[in-house]
């Protein structure tokens, strides 16, 4: 069970990763806009926003994998690996209620699954 709670852990810090290379590097490009279903123009209006949010994302990404590969106290790498999940859970319902339902499935579930699974592989 920890084993899986690591590998689902590192899938949530890894999709965190692409998002944010695909909001602060590839949001214009021809597969961003596809993605994010923007036209040419909304894009251009949007990248600077775009680039924000994938920073954010990438902060996400980096209080994982900094959980789960240099904290070596296991309740702090415990709490703070259930803290940065709790924050994307939240982050996806808040999306999926403000810009796309699918965020819900496509961010918010993975976390959940990972964060369901960490708590009960971690508990003592």
């Amino acid at each position: 069970m920890k084993i899986l709670s690591v590998i689902l852990t590192g899938f949530v810090a890894v999709e965190h990763v692409f998002i944010l290379v695909l909001e602060m590097f590839l949001w214009k490009s021809e597969f961003g806009m596809k993605v994010f279903q923007l036209t040419p123009e909304t894009a251009e209006i949007t990248a600077k926003l775009a680039k924000n949010q994938g920073l954010y994302n990438g902060f996400l990404a980096a209080g994982l994998f900094w959980a789960l590969f240099f904290i070596k106290d296991q309740t702090q790498k415990f709490q703070t690996i259930l803290f940065f999940l709790i924050c994307v859970v939240v982050a996806g319902i808040y999306g999926s209620a403000t810009a796309k339902f699918s965020i819900l499935f496509s961010q918010g579930l993975p976390a959940f699954l990972a964060l369901v699974v960490h708590y009960v592989a971690n508990k003592k």
